[in-house]
């Protein structure tokens, strides 16, 4: 006796045939075959980086040994750091390792060099600041795993760029966007892309 029986997929019905009076899937393969339709499967991968970028992030804010820092792994790691304010001593490493001024870095962080100054080293920043100071980290440590070294980034960060429109990467660093167009301009290079 033969005895069909129909297993949902996620586009179409199909038929399953069995000889046996009585044909139970498994657990894992009804599990798979009977999902909804609306559920959305993602790769974990998609939502860590690369741990050594984000230690090589807090290094350079001169944060890795502090200990509100150590748990941090991954992007989304940062986000309450982000919330809490970073300590103005981590901007200040971070000008020391980007090779620029108060002034520049006041600048970038859309703040005066004045107020920046009237800071003390463990006053926290803004979430806003705290924002930029980690998206700049980020991108550091990314131009130095791509370029294989600082100093060999920061050449290229006061070079014009033929990709960036003949400007200096340096001149994108104030906002968001700016940063987000570096961080791709740095993953075409890694890639071999030249533009």
């Amino acid at each position: 006796m033969v005895e069909e029986k129909k297993f949902k997929n996620r586009t179409n019905d199909r038929k399953f045939v069995s000889n046996k009076q009585s044909v139970k899937p498994t657990k894992k393969k009804y599990q798979k075959e009977h999902r909804p339709d609306n559920l959305l499967e993602e790769p974990a991968a998609v939502y860590q980086t690369r741990s050594s970028n984000v230690s090589v992030s807090l290094t350079l804010m001169g944060l890795k040994d502090e200990h509100a820092f150590k748990a941090v792994q991954n992007a989304m790691d940062f986000i309450d750091r982000i919330r809490e304010g970073l300590p103005k001593k981590a901007l200040d490493h971070l000008a020391g390792v980007m090779g620029i001024s108060d002034v520049e870095m006041a600048g970038i962080i859309h703040t005066s060099d004045r107020t920046l100054r009237r800071y003390t080293p463990a006053q926290k920043l803004s979430a806003e600041q705290s924002e930029r100071i980690i998206e700049l980290a980020r991108l550091y440590a990314r131009g130095t795993d791509v370029f294989d070294g600082l100093d060999a980034f920061k050449t290229w960060m006061t070079t014009p760029v033929d990709a960036l429109g003949a400007q200096k990467p340096m001149t994108f660093l104030d906002t968001s966007m700016g940063i987000e167009l570096l961080m791709d301009e740095l993953g075409r290079i890694e890639q071999g892309i030249f533009a």
